[in-house]
This record gives structure tokens, sequence and C-alpha cells, in this order.
């Protein structure tokens, strides 16, 4: 199957599919109240002279909506690809600000099922004979929809349950469509939105389609399954669903079907009220193993993909979205914990630091944390001088976060997942059992990480590793210096040169040579008119 590109486009209007497409993403926008956008990338003389895709009149009133709110609502009228682009950039904090990652996390994914006529001819084409082969039933009305598939239940030849996910038809020329406009748009607003242009719209644009070619490849989702299915083989709380791989292809997964009882259904009926604390403290340890132990972990973990079965077993569905943290990683994080429950202010400003994306705008924080440290500890006067119990971490994250941006400082995608998903989990808990305190639940697995960076053995290999390091640096050197010697032999040593601000110290010398040139020739006139004066050369005007 074709994988998923992006191209530019050079002239608009290739095909009427994709004009027509631009034409209503315009329209969409504003109608959202982004004329002034439209106006600034001065896109419409690379459509058609004259051609207006929108009126002047507001057609919405949203004067009471934030611009975060404007952009959330137009991605959810344009449909699956950019409800999944806005899903994918809420779990970015690298790439886009803070306010619209809050409210790009709301976006619904339900979308109206496709008729049983396609989804048969998409398995027909994916796994061959419909009926024969595989499946006894196969029920006409689907479970759920979403935007890049559906899912169905069936019944397998062996008399098992079985449900199908199905990828809806034609979603990749409709996410191929989406992809190239968004990349032409996104190439605009980088030459000609300052403001824009520093969020890099071309980066997240191939960001996304990279990400999006990952999640509507089924095989992907089957193999997270099966690696879930292995590290909790032996969690008698943990039910992770069977994958049938003969049913399974890039555009069908076919699993074991679960019955159970949502999570989000389980809080609420009275009948389980004696389970909630057993259930809420053995999702938080199944949550935290899957961090702290394995560093793969569910990215996505709302209470619509959480079921209950018999004897308070935990069952997660939708494997689609997954995040993973390297032992680095997990450490630092458990650091910021650390420092946080320790209150400790220059600590926490210092792994802050230590854990973000650093631009170059932020390089003077690097220097002098001074006003880092500041704000970290009035954020914990605010936030963490309280019983331990009473301290929400996810929203202490979430506000650390904030702080984050305002330093220019951006959290790594796969940081913000797991922090993101702690705060979900979290969440849930507290709503199943008001007494749940996760600082509590996590301290053993904190500890755990703590205590193993002075295992000898851990000691032994951060030694062998350096080593090695270090005798490869001692390998290359020489050879290395030879070659700049050689270059430098040969008059082929260059040397790249760059300026910062240097345009406008040139604007400002430009101005001075101008005045100057003024100055001179003002005084040239003075001087002539003078010397004509003296001279009594006729005629002579009074």
């Amino acid at each position: 199957m074709a994988k998923l590109s992006i191209r530019k486009i050079s002239v608009i209007g290739r095909t009427s599919r994709l004009f027509n497409r631009y034409l209503q993403i315009l329209a969409v926008f504003a109608k959202y109240g982004f004329n002034d956008l439209i106006e600034r990338l001065k896109i419409m003389q690379y459509i058609e002279a004259g051609i207006q895709v929108f009126s002047s009149k507001r057609i919405i009133s949203y004067d009471k909506l934030t611009r975060a709110e404007r952009i959330r609502m137009a991605f959810e009228e344009l449909g699956p690809t950019f409800i999944k682009f806005g899903q994918i950039l809420s779990t970015r904090p690298d790439l886009i600000p803070v306010d619209l990652l809050r409210e790009l996390s709301k976006l619904q994914d339900n979308i109206s099922p496709r008729p049983y006529s396609e989804i048969r001819e998409i398995i027909d084409e994916e796994l061959g004979e419909f009926a024969d082969i595989y499946f006894d039933e196969f029920d006409e009305i689907p479970l759920a929809s979403a935007s890049i598939g559906q899912v169905h239940r069936a019944r397998l030849k062996d008399g098992q349950e079985a449900a199908v996910k199905i990828q809806r038809p034609g979603i990749r020329k409709v996410i191929q469509t989406d992809l190239d406009i968004m990349l032409h748009l996104a190439v605009f607003m980088e030459n000609h939105i300052e403001e824009i242009s520093f969020h890099r719209p071309v980066k997240i644009v191939e960001e996304f389609a990279r990400v999006l070619e990952q999640e509507i490849d089924y095989i992907v989702e089957a193999s997270n399954m099966e690696r879930f299915s292995r590290n909790f083989a032996g969690d008698p709380f943990v039910y992770i669903p069977k994958v049938n791989r003969s049913a399974t292809t890039e555009r069908v997964l076919t699993m074991e079907f679960i019955r159970g009882v949502k999570l989000s259904v389980f809080g609420e009926l009275p009948e389980y009220e004696r389970s909630r604390r057993m259930v809420t403290r053995r999702g938080a340890q199944f949550f935290l193993k899957q961090v702290f132990d394995f560093g793969f972990f569910h990215a996505d973990p709302h209470p619509g993909n959480i079921f209950i079965l018999p004897d308070n077993v935990i069952c997660l569905l939708d494997y689609g979205m997954i995040g993973m943290v390297d032992r680095n990683t997990r450490e630092n994080f458990v650091d910021l914990i650390d420092h946080l429950v320790r209150r400790d202010e220059i600590g926490t400003a210092k792994i802050l630091l230590k854990i973000t994306i650093h631009g170059e705008e932020a390089d003077d924080a690097l220097e002098d944390i001074r006003p880092l440290e500041r704000d970290v500890a009035e954020f914990m006067s605010h936030h963490l001088y309280k019983p331990l119990k009473e301290v929400e971490i996810g929203k202490v994250m979430q506000q650390l976060l904030e702080l984050a941006g305002k330093h220019r400082l951006r959290i790594p995608p796969d940081l913000f997942l797991l922090m993101r998903a702690f705060g979900v989990i979290e969440g849930i808990a507290r709503r199943l059992d008001p007494e749940f305190d996760m600082v509590e639940n996590a301290a053993p697995f904190v500890e755990k990480i703590k205590i193993a960076r002075y295992y000898p053995q851990r000691i032994a290999d951060d030694f062998v590793r350096i080593l090695s390091e270090l005798m490869s640096f001692v390998e290359l050197f020489p050879t290395e210096a030879l070659n700049v010697v050689r270059l430098i032999k040969r008059r082929k040593l260059t040397v790249n040169i760059a300026h910062k601000e240097l345009e406008s110290v040139v604007a400002a010398h430009e101005r001075t040579s101008n005045k100057i040139s003024f100055a001179i020739v003002i005084a040239s006139l003075i001087i002539g008119s003078a010397l004509i004066v003296i001279s009594n050369i006729p005629p002579l005007v009074f």
C-alpha cells in the first residue's frame, strides 16, 4: 500500500477535488473569524483573480470565543483529517502554545459511520473471501465510529466473538489531499506571518504526516497490543485483548471482543460502589507499571477505553496512541516529582531546564536561572504547601507546563505524553475514589528508580558505556585532526559565520550615512549661495 506523503503545491487547482477542498478550508477559517489571517497569507492571488471564498459578514458570533476555541471549532467542522490533526497536536507542547494545546484536547472523534456495503468491500479487498474464510457472523451496524475507522462485532469460524476495526473507505485520499493543502498553507504562514512562523508550521505538518502514517496502519496497533500482553503476562489484575493476526492487515484489525463494564458506567452504578477503591488502586498500579517498569504506556487512557471485567480485572482498548520513555527520561521525571514533593525550588528549576528543549530565545535562562527559580518558588507556594494527599500531581504538572512556556522552554513530546496520561489517570482515580493519593501510590516506583541508579551492575554498565565513548573519541580524534590539517593545506577549509542582529546594525549605519550625506549637501548649498551673493555677479534682483 502506498505510503502517505506531502508535496508542495506549485499551482492551486491541479485537480478540481483539490481546488474545491482548498476553497472549503479557506471558507471555514473565514467563517470563524480568520479573515485577517487569509489576507496576510496573500493566498487569493494563487487561487484565481477576483474569486471570493468568504463573505465579509460574520456567519457566526465569536466575540466571546478565544482564538484557540475558534481554531478547535474550525477543525471540528473541517472533518476527520483536521480532527486527527488537532488531537495529535494536543500532545505536542513543543510545537504549539499551551492555551491552544488545552483547547485541542477537547476535540471529539465521533463521526457518522459509513454504509455496511462499503465496509464489506474493504474487508474483501484486505482479507479475500469475506464469509467463507474468517467470519460466520458480521454485524452490519457498527459499535463505534471515529475519524479513521469504525468497529463492528463479528463471530469467527471457531465460534469466538471478535471486534473488527475497519479503516474508513477513501480515508487515505482524503488525508492525502488535506496534507497537501496543509503543507501549502504552512509554507505561506512561515513566509508571511512572523508570530506564527515561530511555531514552525511546516515542521508541524511534516510531523503530523509521520505520526498519522503509523496511526492508520493497524499492524502497528496490533504490535502494540501484543507488546502489552507480553509485559503483563503474569499480572492477574490486567487483561489485554488477543489479536487475530491472520485477519489483520493495514486497514483491518481483528481482535478479541471484550464484554465488560465501561469505566464511565462503572463509576456511576451503585452495585459497584464497594469495588471502586480496589479498581482505583489496581488501575493506578497498572499505569505506574507501564511507565516506570516498561517505559511503554497507553497515552490515551480515557474512561471510554477502560473496561472492568469480572473480579475487578482492568482491560484497556484502543492502542493507536502509545507513549514511550527511555530510562533517562523516566529518571528525569522521577527527579521532577521528587523535587516537587520535597518543595525544592532550586532543584525543580534545574531539573526543569534539564528536561526541556531550549531554543535560542532560552539561552539566557541557562546562564541565569534566578528568574525561573523565583517563579518556581511562587508556583510552589500556591500549589504545594498543603498535605501531600491533597496535592493533585496531574494539575501541578499542567501548571508547571504553563510555567515552562512562560520562560520559552518546551517540554519534549514523549515526556508531555507521560505528564498528560499521569494527569488523566489521577483524575479518573479521584472520581472513583475521592481519597485516592497518587503521590503515595507512586512513591514505591519513585524510590525503586532512585535506588536502581546505585546498583553495582548499573554503575558498571555506565562506566563501560563512558569508557567505550572515550575510546571512540581517542580513536577518531587523530584522524579527524589530520583531515582538518589537510583541508587547511589545500586551502579548502571554509568557516561559516552566522551573524545575529547584524541587520539592525546595518540599518543604523545606513541611516547615519544618509544623515551625513544630507548634511553635506545642505552645507554645500549654503556655501555656494553665500559665494554667489558675495561675488555680485549680475543680473542682481533687489
